[in-house]
């Protein structure tokens, strides 16, 4: 198992390495800032003893005053003891030397032939030197050049840089230190809000989903994190409520054909009965037990709806067809109950023809049952250009917006007097629902003045 780093030893690492990144940089800028002074100024000071030479044998030239040139030289070298200086005649031997310098073999003859005045840097024993070469004209020989190059010794600058390299990785690796430190110090109290979100959190239970972390008492960075929670605890609460009153109605509901059929059980074997009367109490528990098997199938249905488990088949259904059929298998309850049976327009969908058919029957079937005798149940059928509408209405009772607003919820009846009544559990709506959004559609309710009408809007395709 691989050993996780927390994220204050990752963010303290962090800082310290780009606070190192950062010295290290700026260290090297100030050292080469440094070198090319130092050699700027060895340059210059080389420059002038090269045009010193340079005056002294053009004036032994034009002075004429037949003295050697390593006498004038001497001369006019007289105490310049930090200077080192070669002179080569064209034949590449020694005109004249002073200094401690050995020059490399072939580095002034080198340099001079260049036409800029290039340094170069050579070592000797611990020492360091920097020189300059150049040509001049030979006065003793004409048409003749010398080879004249000075050195100067930059150990000194070389023991500067040395500890000035050795004083700047001691204050970084002190810096690094005291950056690792204040970034860990940061850190903490940076991340002191996500303690404190663990504190909150760690109190979340079950029976405390009410609970809702504070916004207004994190960085702005969390704000969005928070809020984040703070929606999953709105949509835990609200699942795990709905999951409490399902299980409850469920219960309930479960409750009443469960206690019918033991009753009716020991009543029959309280003594000894006749063949037809076990006949009738089998029958009687039979519808029981048929009923608590279509609750059952349904919340299975539900159940799959819930996690997106039911796929409708896609094919062309003639809606207006399916209307019909279920028009003539209502026909009897609607003759019972006074009621006319009219559908308007013509639609087709693309959708699982069983399905569709399942979700009209269960609006039809609650608009039979609720509508007032000599009323007419109506399913309008439209086709839009991305949609078909489908209208389910009756005229009964005006239902107010509460009532409608859990119309769609599972074992919810709108008239408490049919809750043990063997007309169903409640369920018709809810899955009605549920295979509407199958199908990518929508559904509402409305009552307004007595009229009840449910929309359901399915795309075309």
């Amino acid at each position: 198992m691989t050993r996780r780093t927390s994220l204050t030893a990752r963010l303290t690492l962090l800082f310290a390495a780009a606070s190192s990144a950062v010295l290290l940089a700026l260290g090297l800028v100030i050292g080469s800032a440094m070198e090319r002074h130092f050699e700027e100024q060895d340059v210059d000071a080389l420059r002038g003893k090269l045009e010193l030479i340079a005056h002294a044998i053009d004036h032994l030239r034009v002075a004429d005053t037949g003295m050697p040139l390593p006498q004038a030289l001497e001369q006019a070298f007289v105490g310049h003891h930090e200077m080192a200086i070669l002179i080569l005649d064209a034949d590449r031997q020694t005109v004249f030397s002073a200094g401690d310098a050995r020059f490399p073999a072939t580095a002034p003859i080198t340099a001079s032939a260049t036409r800029t005045l290039t340094p170069f840097v050579w070592s000797q024993d611990d020492t360091q030197y920097r020189a300059l070469a150049m040509r001049l004209n030979d006065p003793a020989r004409a048409g003749q050049q010398l080879i004249v190059a000075v050195a100067l010794d930059i150990a000194h600058h070389t023991r500067f840089m040395t500890a000035f390299s050795r004083t700047l990785w001691l204050f970084m690796l002190g810096a690094a230190c005291i950056s690792g430190l204040l970034g860990w110090f940061a850190a903490r109290r940076g991340l002191a809000s996500l303690k404190v979100l663990a504190g909150q959190t760690a109190t979340v239970t079950a029976k405390k989903l009410d609970l809702r972390l504070a916004e207004d008492q994190v960085p702005t960075e969390l704000s969005e994190l928070v809020r984040s929670l703070n929606d999953m605890l709105a949509r835990l609460e609200d699942a795990f409520q709905r999951l409490s009153d399902f299980s409850s109605d469920l219960a309930h509901e479960l409750r009443t054909p469960i206690s019918n059929l033991m009753t009716q059980t020991q009543v029959a074997l309280s003594r000894p009965r006749t063949a037809e009367d076990y006949r009738d109490i089998l029958a009687s528990n039979a519808e029981e037990l048929d009923r608590m098997a279509r609750m059952v199938a349904d919340m299975l249905y539900l159940a799959k709806a819930d996690n997106g488990l039911v796929i409708p088949d896609r094919q062309a259904v003639d809606l207006g067809h399916e209307v019909d059929a279920l028009f003539e298998f209502y026909d009897a309850l609607a003759e019972e109950k006074s009621v006319a049976l009219a559908r308007q327009g013509s639609a087709t969908v693309a959708g699982d023809s069983l399905m569709l058919r399942r979700a009209l029957s269960n609006l039809l079937s609650n608009a039979v049952r609720h509508a007032h005798p000599g009323s007419t149940v109506r399913v309008g059928l439209a086709e839009r250009r991305a949609a078909v509408v489908i209208e389910v209405e009756n005229q009964g009772d005006t239902l107010d917006a509460d009532t409608l607003a859990c119309f769609f919820e599972r074992f919810y009846r709108a008239d408490p007097s049919r809750h043990h009544t063997s007309e169903g559990a409640g369920l018709g709506l809810a899955i009605t629902r549920s295979i509407i959004i199958a199908h990518r559609g929508g559904i509402r309710v409305t009552s307004i003045e007595g009229v009840t009408r449910f929309e359901i809007t399915l795309p075309r395709t």
